[in-house]
């Protein structure tokens, strides 16, 4: 399983294990990643799952579709590496994914 680095608005680093198949955002609710509200369950419908993620990692995520894009229109301090963490789908060649996770709670 690949290992998903989390890194809280707060500081805080957690490193979780991740099963193939799961989104990132089930992945944080499954450790209680502080942060990730996923108001919305993963349906591309709140943007409260919004995180960036770190610089080296955002070219070798699949890209974004026009919903989840719409949707960060919607997020807090929308940025360059901004991600739904509910619309990525976790993969064996993600160990080591690093996601700084966004002030969502508002």
């Amino acid at each position: 399983m690949p290992k998903i680095i989390f890194i809280t608005p707060n500081g805080e680093r957690h490193e979780v294990e991740a099963e193939n198949g799961y989104t990132v955002m089930e992945a944080a609710i499954n450790n209680n990643i502080e942060g990730i509200v996923a108001e919305c369950g993963g349906a591309c419908a709140c943007a409260t799952c919004h995180s960036y993620i770190s610089e080296e990692w955002v070219k070798r995520l699949p890209e974004m579709d026009d919903m989840e894009d719409s949707m960060l229109d919607a997020a807090y301090d929308r940025q360059d590496t901004s991600r739904l963490t509910c619309q990525l789908e976790i993969k064996e060649d993600w160990d080591g994914l690093v996601v700084n996770v966004a002030e969502n709670e508002y």
